[in-house]
């Protein structure tokens, strides 16, 4: 297997938007035993794990342990599954549970919790809710043992259960009305030192003495919120903050020329036009895939790049990141700038004298120099872009209620998991709302689901399909860049802004 929303779904996507992920800030340690202090630009609404969602995974982490966990690679290893296998159809996931785990309350974590605790995050209402739309039910063998029963395969489950699907909770908390927004009770490598925690603001936790598992190197775990990357990099500079993420190329520009720091890169995000409207029921140019090709051409991608993200990044033609298997370093290039040919495209298409292209735009999302390139681009070729500016309160209505764009620029995570990358992008769903499809996606999207032998093929004559359709727009994938103050060693997380908060040790 290759390796990573309705209302509140769509409330969850457009949140991931508006606030970049970051990873997850107070005091100089970093050294073994000492505190961890780690700043981000994200601010969880609940440490209910019912409603995790990736980019605030690390305050779910430090309390609650995942089914299974997600290593930095990517790959699958034992947590509280020792074991999984498949049936033949792959649509039965039998799990092997420890049986030295408890709860703070001394009760025993066994297979009634994991289906208390799944039926759940299934019927929670969270952002990643859906992840679960196709367990039907969890059958209890014994204290040791579970059985998913999925409708039909996900090659995916895995990765789910090792990210806010896999969250164990107690259960005994769930009569509790809201108690775990702010009291979370798990089995995790620490707790949540209320006295020292300013929801909101700053989030402690504390070792777990009594956990099951090998010790995490830092006593104490901090994470705190920050409004903008100003004030991470000053908190960097000061001794407030060892470790972060930090996404603004000027920040990043700003701070790695500090010899107290270190910095790792990573290439995550990608940002583009994500065009929905490929049927035409908004704009009727959409339908022809001359015109996405031609849009494609039209854009300037290495200019962008350079001028936007002073060339921290990739120009890419491709939604699929370096991490899936479907991923084809050839499609990077494969749209040439060339306004010629998109002229060219626009004519044969009847389209000769171009037209009208209405998007949505956020300033957090579609800065000034962003939205001027995309202009100028799409000009040349004689296509006009208009803009209409919405704020958080309308965006998510217009968008993904009132359908009333074709198309969107944002900035999109790359999923290490084709299968997660389909159900994002290419599936009747929040990204593809008007359902379109084809024959060549119709053939291959069971391939990939079936997880065999076909799967990787299948997903890299699918990602190709996409490319050549022109169903999407991308830009560039945007480097993003690690710093820690010189104490702490950062690995990154395949396919996840975040690192896990098992990546952090001192430096060496």
């Amino acid at each position: 297997m290759s390796r990573t929303t309705r209302k509140a779904a769509l409330a969850g996507c457009l949140a991931a938007v508006l606030t970049l992920a970051g990873c997850a800030g107070g005091g100089p340690q970093g050294s073994a035993g000492a505190q961890l202090n780690l700043a981000t630009l994200t601010s969880p609404q609940s440490l209910d794990p019912s409603q995790a969602v990736g980019s605030a995974l690390p305050f779910f982490q430090a309390v609650y342990d995942t089914l299974v966990k997600r290593e930095a690679d990517g790959g699958f290893s034992p947590m509280l599954a020792t074991e999984w296998t498949y049936d033949d159809s792959r649509t039965a996931l039998t799990l092997t549970l420890r049986d030295d785990v408890t709860f703070a309350d001394g009760s025993a974590f066994d297979g009634a919790a994991v289906k208390a605790n799944l039926e759940r995050f299934k019927k929670g209402g969270g952002a990643a809710a859906k992840w679960l739309k196709d367990l039907t039910s969890v059958e209890v063998t014994d204290a040791t043992h579970v059985t998913l029963k999925l409708a039909q395969p996900d090659p995916a489950m895995l990765f789910y259960l090792s990210d806010a699907a896999g969250l164990m909770a107690n259960p005994a908390a769930f009569a509790k009305g809201d108690a775990l927004k702010t009291t979370p009770d798990g089995t995790g490598p620490y707790r949540l030192a209320k006295a020292k925690t300013t929801i909101g603001t700053k989030w402690v936790y504390e070792r777990n003495a009594d956990y099951w598992g090998e010790e995490l190197p830092y006593k104490e775990l901090a994470i705190s919120f920050f409004d903008n990357e100003t004030a991470i990099v000053n908190g960097l500079r000061t001794g407030q903050v060892n470790a972060a993420l930090l996404q603004n190329a000027d920040q990043q520009i700003s701070i790695e020329s500090d010899p107290r720091v270190k910095t790792t890169e990573q290439e995550f995000d990608f940002q583009g036009l994500l065009l929905f409207d490929r049927g035409g029921a908004i704009t009727p140019a959409l339908k022809d895939a001359r015109v996405r090709q031609a849009l494609n051409h039209a854009v300037d991608r290495k200019t962008m790049l350079a001028t936007i993200r002073q060339n921290r990044g990739a120009a890419t033609g491709q939604v699929f990141g370096p991490d899936t298997e479907g991923y084809d370093k050839a499609l990077d290039t494969y749209y040439a700038h060339d306004p010629a040919k998109a002229k060219s495209l626009l004519k044969s298409a009847g389209y000769a004298k171009g037209f009208t292209l209405k998007l949505p735009r956020m300033s957090a999302i579609v800065n000034d120099a962003l939205a001027s390139s995309l202009t100028t681009d799409l000009k040349a070729v004689g296509i006009t872009l208009k803009w209409e500016e919405l704020d958080g309160s309308t965006a998510l209505r217009k968008i993904f209620t009132d359908r009333a764009y074709p198309g969107m620029v944002m900035n999109m995570g790359q999923a290490a998991d084709d299968w997660i990358v389909v159900n994002e992008l290419v599936t009747p769903g929040t990204f593809n709302m008007f359902g379109t499809t084809d024959a060549t996606v119709g053939k291959l999207l069971p391939q990939i689901q079936s997880g065999g032998e076909k799967q990787q093929e299948a997903a890299r004559q699918l990602n190709r399909h996409l490319v050549e359709e022109g169903w999407f727009v991308p830009f560039y994938r945007m480097t993003y860049l690690h710093v820690s103050d010189g104490t702490v060693k950062i690995t990154p997380q395949s396919g996840m802004a975040v690192p896990s908060i098992y990546n952090y040790a001192p430096a060496g």
